[in-house]
């Protein structure tokens, strides 16, 4: 071995071991704990097709799994909407005090035709009723989130654009998330021109409403509280201890079902589970349960210890 060569190697032994010195003093992440092990099993345990994302909002612990892997987006596409009519509220293209007259007649994204949303095929019945009257686009918003209306979505998308909510999503850098159209369109479901989502791009949403990055602080403040007046929540917040403040929403149709919820505990962090392949949506909360219970457990206990 040549002198200049035996130099080099022992410099780069000594940087390996200065390396090593410097992290063996750091928090191991959540992909490091015994949390990462009880996750896998469940998921493998259940069967069923996973996406999650795990975030701590200081960044300490994370656990990504199939997290970049497309799931129908079903009704969590409804957050990339209500960030985008804040974000056209807050630059003053419209108010969210202007009326809107309520109808039921949308055009589908394959050839423009029209077609109607069928109100049994909904969360949200009640709005049907208000057809032809007005209500405001803060109300519609409300509906579209907590009650997850379809009817309410639609209107919406039709005021501020599917263009300008993918340029929002981009703007974000969350292009996991693609929303291509409204709800119910039939000829666009048959040809698979669906709304997708990943687990990734949906945290990087959330995060960004709960760093008042997805607009200005008073929009960010407000699309929280309307997340946290969900009222589906036999999923993450279940698996929580009671009294734990969560803003989240909810997704489902047949065969899949989603949750995607900013979490206040007492060491905070976002979390979204995508499910494909489980029918029964009982045995499909308790997965999402369980798998929020491994990472609660984990999550606070970790950073409790730094």
């Amino acid at each position: 071995m040549t002198k200049p060569m035996a130099v080099t190697l022992a410099w780069m032994g000594m940087l390996i071991a200065a390396v090593s010195a410097a992290t063996s003093g750091l928090a191991s992440p959540v992909q490091g704990s015994p949390a990462r092990a009880e996750v896998e099993h469940l998921i493998h345990a259940s069967g069923a097709e996973v996406g999650l994302g795990f975030q701590m909002l200081d960044e300490s612990q994370e656990l990504f799994l199939n997290a970049d892997l497309p799931f129908h987006a079903a009704s969590t596409m409804k957050v990339p909407v209500m960030i985008e009519l804040f974000a056209q509220a807050h630059a003053g293209k419209l108010s969210l005090g202007d009326p809107l007259t309520i109808h039921n007649e949308f055009k589908s994204l394959v050839d423009g035709s029209p077609y109607t949303l069928d109100s049994g095929d909904d969360s949200d019945a009640d709005i049907y009723k208000a057809i032809g009257t007005t209500w405001s686009l803060r109300q519609l918003c409300e509906a579209m989130i907590t009650r997850s209306s379809n009817l309410a979505t639609n209107l919406i998308i039709e005021k501020i654009g599917v263009d300008s909510i993918r340029a929002r999503v981009h703007s974000l850098d969350a292009d996991g998330m693609q929303v291509l159209r409204g709800v119910e369109d039939n000829k666009a479901f048959q040809k698979g021109m669906n709304n997708t989502t990943t687990a990734r791009g949906l945290l990087v949403l959330l995060r960004a409403i709960a760093e008042n990055r997805a607009g200005d602080p008073a929009s960010c403040a407000e699309m929280l509280a309307i997340l946290k007046r969900q009222t589906f929540n036999e999923a993450i917040p279940a698996g929580l201890p009671p009294g734990t403040g969560v803003a989240h929403k909810t997704g489902e149709i047949t065969g899949v079902r989603h949750d995607a919820a900013i979490v206040y505990a007492p060491h905070p962090f976002v979390l979204v589970i995508l499910v494909r392949g489980i029918n029964d949506r009982d045995k499909s909360s308790a997965l999402m349960v369980s798998l929020t219970r491994a990472l609660y457990a984990a999550s606070q206990q970790g950073a409790a210890t730094k």
